[in-house]
Protein backbone atom coordinates (compact mmCIF):
# COMPACT_ATOMS: atom_id res chain seq x y z
CA UNK A 1 0.00 0.00 0.00
CA UNK A 2 1.38 3.58 -0.52
CA UNK A 3 2.31 5.98 2.09
CA UNK A 4 -0.41 8.74 2.63
CA UNK A 5 -0.58 11.97 4.18
CA UNK A 6 -3.44 13.78 5.42
CA UNK A 7 -1.72 16.52 6.71
CA UNK A 8 -1.01 17.48 3.26
CA UNK A 9 -4.22 17.51 2.03
CA UNK A 10 -5.78 20.56 0.64
CA UNK A 11 -8.68 22.47 2.06
CA UNK A 12 -12.05 20.35 3.20
CA UNK A 13 -14.74 21.03 0.62
CA UNK A 14 -18.17 22.17 1.99
CA UNK A 15 -19.36 20.32 4.51
CA UNK A 16 -22.56 18.16 3.79
CA UNK A 17 -25.74 19.43 5.32
CA UNK A 18 -27.07 17.08 7.40
CA UNK A 19 -24.98 14.29 9.11
CA UNK A 20 -27.30 12.33 11.17
CA UNK A 21 -26.48 8.66 11.81
CA UNK A 22 -28.69 5.26 12.24
CA UNK A 23 -27.94 3.60 15.15
CA UNK A 24 -28.56 0.78 17.36
CA UNK A 25 -29.96 1.75 20.22
CA UNK A 26 -33.66 3.37 20.07
CA UNK A 27 -32.18 6.59 21.80
CA UNK A 28 -30.13 7.19 18.32
CA UNK A 29 -33.44 8.93 17.24
CA UNK A 30 -32.88 6.98 14.09
CA UNK A 31 -33.13 2.91 15.00
CA UNK A 32 -32.76 0.13 11.64
CA UNK A 33 -36.19 -0.17 10.98
CA UNK A 34 -36.72 -1.80 8.16
CA UNK A 35 -38.98 -0.15 5.69
CA UNK A 36 -38.39 3.73 7.24
CA UNK A 37 -35.40 4.97 5.15
CA UNK A 38 -34.95 5.93 1.97
CA UNK A 39 -32.21 6.69 -0.29
CA UNK A 40 -32.56 9.67 -3.03
CA UNK A 41 -29.51 9.60 -5.15
CA UNK A 42 -28.43 9.43 -9.33
CA UNK A 43 -25.36 6.74 -10.50
CA UNK A 44 -24.29 9.43 -12.69
CA UNK A 45 -23.23 10.98 -9.48
CA UNK A 46 -19.60 9.80 -8.44
CA UNK A 47 -21.24 9.61 -4.57
CA UNK A 48 -24.71 8.26 -5.84
CA UNK A 49 -23.28 5.52 -8.26
CA UNK A 50 -20.99 4.07 -4.95
CA UNK A 51 -24.31 4.28 -3.23
CA UNK A 52 -26.05 2.77 -5.18
CA UNK A 53 -23.86 0.02 -6.05
CA UNK A 54 -23.21 -0.99 -2.06
CA UNK A 55 -27.28 -1.08 -2.27
CA UNK A 56 -27.89 -3.24 -4.77
CA UNK A 57 -24.22 -6.05 -3.37
CA UNK A 58 -26.55 -5.63 0.32
CA UNK A 59 -29.80 -6.88 -1.47
CA UNK A 60 -31.50 -3.91 -0.23
CA UNK A 61 -34.42 -3.21 -2.32
CA UNK A 62 -36.90 -4.72 -0.08
CA UNK A 63 -36.07 -3.28 3.20
CA UNK A 64 -34.10 0.40 2.47
CA UNK A 65 -35.93 1.39 -0.91
CA UNK A 66 -34.32 4.10 -3.34
CA UNK A 67 -36.02 6.77 -5.60
CA UNK A 68 -33.76 7.84 -8.80
CA UNK A 69 -32.83 11.53 -9.27
CA UNK A 70 -32.69 12.55 -13.22
CA UNK A 71 -28.70 12.74 -14.69
CA UNK A 72 -28.58 16.30 -14.17
CA UNK A 73 -29.68 18.93 -11.73
CA UNK A 74 -32.89 20.45 -12.15
CA UNK A 75 -32.81 23.72 -9.68
CA UNK A 76 -32.35 26.99 -11.45
CA UNK A 77 -28.80 27.35 -10.49
CA UNK A 78 -28.05 23.69 -11.19
CA UNK A 79 -26.81 22.48 -7.95
CA UNK A 80 -29.54 20.53 -6.78
CA UNK A 81 -32.86 18.85 -7.34
CA UNK A 82 -36.32 20.18 -7.08
CA UNK A 83 -37.86 16.62 -6.26
CA UNK A 84 -35.71 16.98 -2.37
CA UNK A 85 -36.92 20.27 -1.87
CA UNK A 86 -39.23 19.34 0.74
CA UNK A 87 -37.11 17.15 2.40
CA UNK A 88 -34.80 20.06 2.72
CA UNK A 89 -37.17 22.33 4.21
CA UNK A 90 -39.07 19.91 6.69
CA UNK A 91 -35.12 19.15 7.87
CA UNK A 92 -33.92 22.77 8.31
CA UNK A 93 -35.87 25.81 9.46
CA UNK A 94 -35.53 28.74 6.10
CA UNK A 95 -32.68 26.37 4.36
CA UNK A 96 -31.60 28.31 1.77
CA UNK A 97 -28.31 25.69 0.80
CA UNK A 98 -28.03 23.41 -2.00
CA UNK A 99 -30.60 20.92 -2.58
CA UNK A 100 -27.92 18.37 -3.24
CA UNK A 101 -28.04 14.50 -3.29
CA UNK A 102 -27.30 11.92 -2.14
CA UNK A 103 -30.38 12.06 0.63
CA UNK A 104 -31.02 9.45 3.14
CA UNK A 105 -34.39 10.61 4.34
CA UNK A 106 -36.58 8.25 7.34
CA UNK A 107 -40.54 8.48 5.66
CA UNK A 108 -41.44 8.25 9.21
CA UNK A 109 -40.77 12.58 9.66
CA UNK A 110 -39.90 13.16 5.93
CA UNK A 111 -36.81 14.69 7.17
CA UNK A 112 -33.30 13.98 5.81
CA UNK A 113 -31.08 11.82 8.11
CA UNK A 114 -27.56 12.70 6.25
CA UNK A 115 -26.20 13.69 3.14
CA UNK A 116 -22.81 12.76 3.93
CA UNK A 117 -21.76 9.90 1.63
CA UNK A 118 -19.30 8.19 4.14
CA UNK A 119 -21.60 8.02 6.57
CA UNK A 120 -24.75 6.88 4.66
CA UNK A 121 -22.33 3.71 3.45
CA UNK A 122 -21.82 3.00 6.57
CA UNK A 123 -24.88 2.95 8.22
CA UNK A 124 -25.61 0.57 5.63
CA UNK A 125 -23.02 -1.82 6.14
CA UNK A 126 -23.35 -1.72 9.71
CA UNK A 127 -27.49 -2.22 10.40
CA UNK A 128 -29.10 -3.54 7.17
CA UNK A 129 -26.37 -6.21 6.15
CA UNK A 130 -28.62 -8.77 6.52
CA UNK A 131 -28.98 -10.14 3.53
CA UNK A 132 -26.03 -9.30 1.88
CA UNK A 133 -21.98 -9.58 2.31
CA UNK A 134 -20.10 -7.77 5.01
CA UNK A 135 -18.27 -4.82 3.07
CA UNK A 136 -16.30 -3.77 5.68
CA UNK A 137 -13.57 -5.80 5.31
CA UNK A 138 -11.47 -7.26 8.08
CA UNK A 139 -9.17 -4.50 9.07
CA UNK A 140 -10.95 -1.92 10.07
CA UNK A 141 -11.54 1.92 9.36
CA UNK A 142 -7.85 1.87 8.64
CA UNK A 143 -7.81 0.52 5.53
CA UNK A 144 -10.72 2.42 4.11
CA UNK A 145 -9.39 5.28 5.02
CA UNK A 146 -6.05 4.73 2.93
CA UNK A 147 -8.69 3.87 -0.19
CA UNK A 148 -10.94 7.47 -0.22
CA UNK A 149 -7.41 9.19 0.00
CA UNK A 150 -6.02 7.79 -2.72
CA UNK A 151 -8.81 7.70 -4.42
CA UNK A 152 -10.02 11.70 -3.29
CA UNK A 153 -6.64 13.34 -3.76
CA UNK A 154 -4.36 11.23 -5.45
CA UNK A 155 -6.88 10.26 -8.23
CA UNK A 156 -9.73 12.47 -8.28
CA UNK A 157 -8.12 15.95 -7.15
CA UNK A 158 -4.93 15.48 -9.26
CA UNK A 159 -6.85 14.66 -12.37
CA UNK A 160 -8.85 17.51 -11.62
CA UNK A 161 -5.99 19.88 -11.50
CA UNK A 162 -4.11 18.25 -14.01
CA UNK A 163 -7.03 19.35 -17.02
CA UNK A 164 -7.37 22.74 -15.56
CA UNK A 165 -6.99 24.90 -18.73
CA UNK A 166 -6.49 28.05 -16.55
CA UNK A 167 -3.51 26.87 -14.38
CA UNK A 168 0.50 26.73 -15.34
CA UNK A 169 2.31 23.81 -17.38
CA UNK A 170 4.00 23.17 -14.42
CA UNK A 171 1.29 22.82 -12.02
CA UNK A 172 -0.63 20.37 -14.37
CA UNK A 173 2.68 18.25 -14.63
CA UNK A 174 3.04 18.06 -11.00
CA UNK A 175 -0.35 16.95 -10.68
CA UNK A 176 -0.56 14.55 -13.32
CA UNK A 177 2.47 12.84 -11.97
CA UNK A 178 0.43 12.60 -8.23
CA UNK A 179 -2.08 11.06 -10.06
CA UNK A 180 0.05 8.56 -12.00
CA UNK A 181 1.93 7.66 -9.17
CA UNK A 182 -1.73 7.24 -7.36
CA UNK A 183 -2.56 4.66 -10.54
CA UNK A 184 0.83 3.10 -10.33
CA UNK A 185 0.04 2.65 -6.81
CA UNK A 186 -3.22 0.80 -7.11
CA UNK A 187 -1.59 -1.10 -9.80
CA UNK A 188 0.67 -2.75 -7.81
CA UNK A 189 -1.61 -3.35 -5.00
CA UNK A 190 -3.64 -5.02 -7.41
CA UNK A 191 -0.59 -7.65 -8.69
CA UNK A 192 -1.71 -10.50 -7.27
CA UNK A 193 -5.04 -10.10 -5.61
CA UNK A 194 -8.48 -9.98 -7.55
CA UNK A 195 -9.84 -7.27 -5.03
CA UNK A 196 -8.38 -4.41 -2.96
CA UNK A 197 -9.04 -5.88 0.27
CA UNK A 198 -8.82 -9.38 1.67
CA UNK A 199 -10.24 -11.93 -0.63
CA UNK A 200 -13.76 -10.81 -1.74
CA UNK A 201 -16.21 -7.57 -2.42
CA UNK A 202 -15.45 -4.42 0.00
CA UNK A 203 -16.45 -0.52 -0.02
CA UNK A 204 -13.01 0.00 -1.18
CA UNK A 205 -13.46 -2.08 -4.71
CA UNK A 206 -16.91 0.24 -4.79
CA UNK A 207 -15.49 3.75 -4.04
CA UNK A 208 -11.93 2.30 -6.07
CA UNK A 209 -14.28 1.44 -9.44
CA UNK A 210 -16.56 4.46 -9.21
CA UNK A 211 -13.17 6.79 -9.07
CA UNK A 212 -12.35 5.02 -12.09
CA UNK A 213 -15.13 5.43 -13.93
CA UNK A 214 -14.97 9.02 -13.83
CA UNK A 215 -11.43 9.20 -14.44
CA UNK A 216 -12.25 7.68 -17.61
CA UNK A 217 -15.72 9.00 -18.51
CA UNK A 218 -15.21 12.69 -17.11
CA UNK A 219 -11.97 13.75 -16.41
CA UNK A 220 -10.24 12.22 -19.84
CA UNK A 221 -11.86 14.61 -21.54
CA UNK A 222 -9.74 17.52 -20.33
CA UNK A 223 -6.07 15.47 -20.73
CA UNK A 224 -4.19 15.59 -23.73
CA UNK A 225 -3.86 12.17 -25.78
CA UNK A 226 -0.30 11.75 -24.57
CA UNK A 227 -1.39 12.51 -20.81
CA UNK A 228 -4.40 9.43 -21.32
CA UNK A 229 -2.49 6.90 -22.97
CA UNK A 230 0.01 7.63 -19.55
CA UNK A 231 -3.41 6.52 -17.63
CA UNK A 232 -3.99 3.46 -19.85
CA UNK A 233 -0.40 2.31 -18.96
CA UNK A 234 -1.86 0.04 -15.45
CA UNK A 235 -2.95 -3.03 -17.27
CA UNK A 236 -3.97 -4.78 -13.90
CA UNK A 237 -5.86 -1.76 -12.83
CA UNK A 238 -8.27 -1.28 -15.85
CA UNK A 239 -8.60 -4.59 -16.35
CA UNK A 240 -9.75 -4.93 -12.54
CA UNK A 241 -12.22 -1.92 -13.37
CA UNK A 242 -13.71 -4.09 -16.59
CA UNK A 243 -14.32 -7.39 -14.21
CA UNK A 244 -16.31 -4.83 -11.48
CA UNK A 245 -18.17 -3.52 -14.53
CA UNK A 246 -19.61 -7.27 -15.60
CA UNK A 247 -20.67 -7.58 -12.17
CA UNK A 248 -24.45 -7.28 -12.40
CA UNK A 249 -24.15 -4.69 -9.16
CA UNK A 250 -21.84 -2.55 -10.90
CA UNK A 251 -22.95 -2.68 -14.58
CA UNK A 252 -26.17 -2.03 -13.80
CA UNK A 253 -25.85 0.87 -12.69
CA UNK A 254 -23.46 2.51 -15.65
CA UNK A 255 -25.26 5.29 -16.59
CA UNK A 256 -22.93 5.95 -19.40
CA UNK A 257 -25.79 8.85 -20.90
CA UNK A 258 -26.26 10.10 -17.51
CA UNK A 259 -22.73 10.58 -16.52
CA UNK A 260 -21.90 12.54 -19.86
CA UNK A 261 -25.13 14.73 -19.69
CA UNK A 262 -24.25 15.76 -16.40
CA UNK A 263 -20.78 16.36 -17.09
CA UNK A 264 -21.19 19.11 -20.25
CA UNK A 265 -24.79 20.76 -18.54
CA UNK A 266 -21.76 21.92 -16.03
CA UNK A 267 -17.95 21.61 -16.80
CA UNK A 268 -16.41 24.54 -18.15
CA UNK A 269 -13.30 23.43 -19.13
CA UNK A 270 -11.43 23.53 -22.46
CA UNK A 271 -12.02 19.49 -24.11
CA UNK A 272 -9.06 17.93 -25.25
CA UNK A 273 -7.36 15.70 -27.09
CA UNK A 274 -7.51 12.91 -24.76
CA UNK A 275 -11.81 13.30 -24.62
CA UNK A 276 -11.39 11.01 -27.69
CA UNK A 277 -9.70 8.43 -26.40
CA UNK A 278 -11.66 6.11 -24.22
CA UNK A 279 -9.59 3.76 -22.08
CA UNK A 280 -12.21 1.11 -21.19
CA UNK A 281 -15.57 0.34 -23.19
CA UNK A 282 -17.89 0.45 -20.37
CA UNK A 283 -21.22 -0.34 -22.39
CA UNK A 284 -19.11 -3.48 -23.67
CA UNK A 285 -18.18 -3.99 -20.30
CA UNK A 286 -20.98 -3.50 -18.22
CA UNK A 287 -23.34 -6.75 -17.62
CA UNK A 288 -27.03 -6.16 -19.27
CA UNK A 289 -28.51 -6.25 -15.85
CA UNK A 290 -31.92 -4.19 -15.09
CA UNK A 291 -31.60 -1.46 -12.26
CA UNK A 292 -32.91 -1.97 -8.93
CA UNK A 293 -33.60 1.62 -8.65
CA UNK A 294 -37.12 2.84 -10.16
CA UNK A 295 -36.77 5.89 -12.60
CA UNK A 296 -38.17 9.21 -11.34
CA UNK A 297 -41.57 10.02 -11.75
CA UNK A 298 -42.19 14.11 -12.81
CA UNK A 299 -43.27 15.79 -10.28
CA UNK A 300 -45.43 19.28 -10.89
CA UNK A 301 -42.93 22.40 -10.05
CA UNK A 302 -44.76 24.87 -8.57
CA UNK A 303 -45.42 28.60 -9.77
CA UNK A 304 -41.58 30.14 -8.21
CA UNK A 305 -39.97 27.43 -7.76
Amino acid sequence: MPTFHPSAAPAPSTAPAFRGRIGAAERSGYPPVPHRYRLHLTPSCTNGLRIAVTHNLLDLAGTLPATRLPAVPDTPDGTGYLALRPLYQASAHRYLGPLAGPVLSDDWTGRIVSTHTPDILDDLTRHFAHRGPDLRGRGGAGPLRAVDWLCEQDINAAAQQAGRADTGPGTREAALRTLLNGLQAAEHHLADREFWLDDRLTLADVQLWATLVQLDTVHRWHLDAAAVQRLAGHPRLWAYARRLAAHPAFGAHLDLDGIALRHHAHCRGREAAGAAMPIVDWAAAAARQPSTIPAPTPEPVANGS
